[in-house]
């Protein structure tokens, strides 16, 4: 099954539906590369209130701010991880985005690294899942 949702002056057409890791995603159109594509949103809390609440979806903003994005409107919680990514979050004036770093082409899934220590702390038992023959920093 797939769905469209939609963000506020989110200029490309995203799509939320399955993927190798559960919910992915996706391309709705192509995407050029070096561009941003949208918001991680949610919550702003303490560090301190992120490490008592716990979870997968916080994002670090500085060393005094996290963002929590579990609630579902936030539709960057939904791209999954990949060690070899075709996009990155990126801090502008204590907001993350996610950038292409490559064209993305209509039905392909968006992803970025999650890096080392999100596997070391959340996922160790699981591991990286997403299918590269290397793993870019990941044990």
């Amino acid at each position: 099954m797939m769905w469209c949702m939609s963000q506020k002056n989110m200029k490309y057409k995203l799509l939320v539906k399955k993927s190798f890791a559960g919910l992915g995603l996706f391309a709705g159109e192509d995407i050029p590369a070096d561009v941003r594509i949208i918001e991680y949103t949610g919550e702003r809390i303490s560090v301190d209130e992120a490490n008592r609440r716990g979870g997968k979806y916080l994002f670090e903003v500085t060393d005094k701010i996290t963002i929590d994005g579990k609630g579902r409107e936030n539709m960057a919680r939904y791209i999954n991880h990949a060690c070899s990514p075709n996009g990155e979050m990126q801090n502008h004036g204590n907001r993350i985005f996610y950038y292409s770093n490559r064209p993305i082409k209509s039905g392909e899934e968006l992803t970025w690294n999650y890096g080392a220590e999100y596997f070391d702390e959340l996922i160790a038992p699981i591991g990286c899942k997403c299918g590269a023959k290397k793993h870019g920093g990941l044990k």
